[in-house]
């Protein structure tokens, strides 16, 4: 069996943190089976590299070795481009196609971003997990294949089989064995070794001096948190060797490169996201309170106005309007009409100042008044249904649209009412 350090040499992997190491071994030791392997890891820490050890220690070493991206391939076409097709299974189809399935037979295919496979495509890749068939969209014959799958994924699985976008059944299968790469921030020790080997690249490529870090930069480079992991330790070497002249980089020429460097605490960030979403909560809580006291000011401005002007007909029309309005918005609630617009005694205690007083004959006066009031709303309300009803010749439904009602809740005012 290869040893760890001479397949990482062989395979160009940098590092010697334990974790990686740990990875890499169980690579190794599972490349001569054919047992599936699942990799996992954020984006960008070079998961790409165990399905080739793999492949290359294995007794499929000399069949095809495959990669297949499949977040990049369109949903209506994923099952064609794995499975293949006959000629005219669907418009464009004018010949027919082998796929990736049949092509890979006797060698090993990896599925990258497996995550983002559709759950269609999902069911016919277990099948091929479960007894190597397959059939071609637009086939009825079922066609045998001898493919060993690796497959990789930056999505938490458990999240997505909970959310019903990922087969429990298939994530089982494909992870026989799990293999788990340490994204780089956890991988402190190898990152200046990972910048040097990209420097010196890029050095070479370009034809130009290779960049130096000063200590200051490489406690910088160290504490950055990297959330591109090597992809983005790779970009930010390429860009500082092409841009700076000077070939020594200090941690000031470096911050430079390392963008959001002050957003890199976690407990920062999360104390921001808490501000901003108390904020927002307070922000709606506030509208809905000015809503309510708008309401409230004009539910009170209009019973003051009725209570003032008695049975006058012109304060009655001018009214109207706002009445309707009420009335509306109760019927949607499912609230009573006279609930709606009949002030209560303790509505009008509270909101009317000529009535609210210390004086014992002044509440008196008061209950007199409300009584009245409140006789004189429920004549107004019957003369509105009325009138509504003789213009439209008896036709509820009618009626009920114009006075901004339900059919239901004017047949109970008409069943009330006696009309």
């Amino acid at each position: 069996m290869e040893s760890v350090q001479a397949t990482k040499q062989r395979f160009g992997i940098i590092g010697n943190n334990a974790k990686l190491n740990r990875a890499v071994e169980k690579a190794i030791q599972v490349a001569p089976t054919d047992i599936s392997v699942l990799v996992t890891g954020e984006s960008g820490v070079g998961k790409e590299s165990i399905p080739k050890i793999i492949h290359s220690l294995s007794h499929r070493k000399h069949g095809k070795y495959i990669a297949v991206n499949c977040g990049a391939i369109p949903e209506g076409t994923i099952d064609s481009e794995l499975f293949g097709h006959e000629k005219g299974a669907f418009t464009g189809a004018t010949q027919t196609r082998n796929g990736y399935f049949e092509v890979a037979d006797g060698g090993t295919i990896f599925l990258d971003e497996v995550g983002e496979l559709p759950l269609t495509t999902q069911v016919r890749l277990l099948r091929v997990l479960e007894n190597g068939e397959f059939i071609k969209v637009g086939s009825s014959k079922v066609q045998k294949t001898d493919v060993r799958i690796v497959a990789a994924t930056n999505v938490n699985m458990f999240e997505a089989i909970k959310k019903g976008k990922f087969r429990e059944d298939l994530y089982y299968r494909l992870s026989t064995v799990e293999i788990l790469l340490p994204p780089l921030r956890n991988r402190k020790e190898d990152i200046h070794l990972l910048f040097r080997k990209f420097a010196s690249d890029f050095a070479s490529k370009y034809k130009m001096p290779t960049i130096r870090l000063a200590e200051d930069a490489v406690g910088l480079l160290e504490k950055y948190h990297w959330s591109g992991n090597i992809r983005q330790l790779r970009n930010i070497a390429e860009q500082i060797s092409v841009l700076e002249q000077n070939r020594a980089i200090s941690a000031s020429t470096l911050h430079n490169y390392l963008p959001n460097i002050g957003s890199n605490l976690p407990a920062v960030i999360s104390s921001d996201k808490k501000e901003s979403d108390f904020s927002n909560e307070r922000e709606i809580l506030y509208k809905v309170l000015f809503d309510m006291k708008s309401d409230l000011n004009d539910l009170k401005k209009l019973t003051m106005e009725l209570m003032e002007s008695g049975n006058n007909p012109e304060v009655q029309k001018e009214n109207e309007g706002l009445i309707r309005k009420i009335y509306r918005e109760e019927d949607k609630e499912d609230i009573r009409f006279e609930e709606a617009v009949t002030p209560t005694t303790e509505v009008l205690q509270i909101q009317s100042p000529a009535i609210v007083s210390k004086e014992e004959d002044k509440y008196h006066f008061a209950e007199e008044i409300e009584e009245e009031e409140t006789l004189s709303l429920q004549d107004k309300e019957l003369e509105l249904i009325k009138k509504s009803l003789d213009r439209h010749r008896g036709k509820r439904k009618a009626a009920a649209e114009e006075l901004g009602i339900s059919e239901r809740t004017l047949y109970r005012k008409i069943k009330q009412y006696d009309l």
